[in-house]
């Protein structure tokens, strides 16, 4: 007999399932009813969207890069139009016969065929142009215009290539263009929130950015911004009609203070020797030249070199792509002196009358080590003017015993050295400055007083660039003005405070008639240059040691390499006595500073001086 108390608590528990299967089936309900109207109601438009995305395509359309000028108004770099022979791949049926009927007039290189081949049946599915062709000569477009019945579905289109109207001279100043990467192309188009897309390509080259120079400091300005073409596309991608265009936004156009004629001017003086010439206006700070010598022509390195031509460069024993101008390390030789006698005067270690006994050397009285000057027998009783006039080492090697080496480094960075002067120049160097922790550091010796000794006369371990040499020119002759040197009118800012607040405008005279008299005195190192101008300059010619030796005879034996030769090197500036242009030039192996850099920096600024009149 069934126990009905014992069976109670069976009912109960089956009642308890049945009512959790129940509320199961009505929230698996109640969550279908939600998510079908989630699907046709509320995330209509959501869908809808994304549909209309499927059946559009945005095309990327590059914009045109800015125009270079220099400061006359005169074009340096612009966009010069190229063109391209376009196919439409989709309208085509038989490409080799196509081919072939190219080949009569074309010559296409086995990677021109290789990417026809490669992107043909991928052009035509999606209804893209396929190019042939770049950079057609003159004879081929005229070829193709006299066959061109014959050739239905392909064109010749403009697009654009960066030349320079002065390839080889402004090869460093103004530097070059070339392709980007994928990181760099993702970093371009994120400043517009774009992504990597289809283009629409101005230039033959596809993407490109400046590499080098103006072209690379100024490269963001230059550039523009990419617009966008809409298309309306099929399941496939295949284009079937434009729906919108934002037009791109091409880029800012930049007047630099370059002068093209006074370029032109130390190009050719230059003969393309080694080295560099930088000639900045003294007002503004403008670099109105700026020539690292030997060069290349940027057009041929920005419109698709071949690997031969630019292997050949890499391993020119002349290194052409280096920029001497503002990475070349010279030691600044007597150039410096100039500097070390205002220092005198500053510190009272000396005076305009301050006279000494120039035998010809400097005995260092720590170890009697003898340090030479470069005139056998000395320049006999002399003060600082005819130190200068006559570049005397014993009165600077005397003057540099007797100063403090970190005052003097410190002296030195406000002229220049040591730290960067210019504010747009590419990859500057500032060269070496250096005191008893660098050494220590580095070739782990302690400072010796013949350190600071050979510094007295801009040898030893210092050494500057001639963008350097350029911006301490400017600051003697406008009397210790600062100003930061650029190559752009609009980055030109206003003068710092006077650099040497103990020198009087008498020192500052005193210290440009003796300049002047570097080149007006019989006995001054550069007298040859008198007669190359009908103005007044002031200059510090110098010879850089690249072999210290202890006489004439054992240099006329290592001079007949050309390598161990001095290097020539020069600061000037004029028309005196209102300075407007200060020009540094440094020729390697030139060996003679007045007589060899000297006539580059002169004629530099005839130009520049002449040009003023007109």
């Amino acid at each position: 007999m069934i126990d009905l108390e014992q069976r109670g608590p069976e009912k109960k528990n089956f009642e308890n399932r049945l009512a959790l299967i129940y509320i199961f089936f009505v929230f698996l309900f109640s969550a279908i009813i939600f998510q079908t109207y989630s699907l046709q109601v509320s995330s209509f438009i959501d869908y809808e969207e994304a549909s209309n995305q499927n059946k559009t395509r945005e095309v990327l359309v590059q914009p045109l890069r800015g125009i270079i000028y220099d400061r006359n108004g005169k074009i340096i770099a612009n966009n010069i139009p190229s063109y391209d022979l376009v196919i439409l791949p989709g309208k085509i049926s038989d490409l080799n016969g196509l081919l072939d009927k190219l080949k009569e007039f074309l010559v296409l290189t086995d990677s021109e065929l290789l990417y026809i081949n490669e992107n043909f049946k991928k052009k035509a599915a999606y209804n893209r142009e396929l190019t042939i062709k770049k950079n057609l000569t003159k004879n081929e477009i005229a070829a193709f215009e006299v066959r061109s019945f014959d050739l239905d579905h392909i064109s010749i289109e403009k697009r654009y290539s960066r030349q320079s109207n002065y390839p080889e001279i402004f090869s460093h100043a103004i530097g070059y263009i070339g392709g980007v990467n994928d990181i760099e192309l993702s970093d371009i188009l994120s400043s517009q929130e774009l992504q990597p897309m289809e283009t629409e390509f101005t230039y033959s080259n596809g993407f490109i950015k400046g590499m080098t120079g103006i072209e690379n400091v100024y490269d963001k300005d230059l550039r523009g911004l990419f617009g966008k073409r809409i298309y309306e596309v099929d399941a496939k991608g295949k284009f079937l009609k434009e729906l919108g265009f934002e037009k791109p936004i091409n880029g800012k156009n930049l007047y630099t203070n370059l002068d093209i004629e006074a370029q032109q001017v130390a190009f050719i003086e230059m003969k393309k020797r080694r080295g560099a010439v930088v000639a900045v206006e003294m007002e503004s700070g403008s670099i109105v030249t700026y020539l690292s010598s030997p060069s290349f022509s940027i057009n041929e390195l920005s419109n698709n070199i071949s690997s031969k031509e630019f292997n050949a460069l890499l391993k020119d024993s002349n290194k052409p792509f280096f920029d001497r101008a503002s990475q070349g390390r010279y030691s600044p030789a007597s150039t410096i002196k100039p500097a070390i006698g205002l220092y005198g005067i500053e510190k009272n270690l000396i005076s305009w009358n301050t006279t000494i006994e120039d035998p010809g050397y400097f005995i260092l009285p720590e170890d009697q080590r003898v340090y030479r000057g470069w005139k056998e027998g000395g320049h006999g009783r002399i003060n600082l003017a005819d130190a200068i006039i006559q570049s005397s080492n014993t009165f600077f090697f005397l003057l540099a015993y007797q100063s403090d080496i970190y005052d003097l480094k410190n002296h030195l960075n406000n002229f220049g050295f040591g730290k960067k002067v210019c504010s747009d120049c590419f990859n500057q160097d500032i060269a070496l400055l250096p005191d008893p922790e660098w050494k220590m550091n580095n070739l782990n010796f302690g400072w010796f007083k013949g350190d600071t000794v050979n510094m007295g006369v801009g040898q030893g371990y210092l050494s500057a660039t001639p963008i350097q040499l350029a911006y301490y020119a400017n600051i003697v002759a406008q009397k210790g003005l600062i100003k930061n040197l650029s190559f752009i009118k609009d980055n030109n800012e206003p003068h710092a405070d006077i650099l040497l607040q103990n020198i009087s405008d008498a020192d500052w005279k005193r210290m440009h008639e003796s300049m002047i008299g570097v080149i007006e005195n019989p006995k001054g190192t550069a007298k040859r240059l008198k007669n190359l101008k009908t103005y007044s300059i002031g200059a510090k010619s110098g010879t850089v040691e690249l072999v210290s030796l202890d006489s004439k005879e054992e240099y006329k034996i290592v001079r007949q390499e050309e390598g161990k030769r001095d290097h020539a090197i020069i600061i000037a500036f004029g028309p005196m006595p209102n300075p407007k242009y200060a020009v540094s030039v440094v020729i390697e192996n030139g060996e003679s500073g007045g007589s060899v850099a000297g006539p580059v920096a002169v004629n530099v600024l005839n130009e520049l001086i002449s040009n003023e009149k007109t």
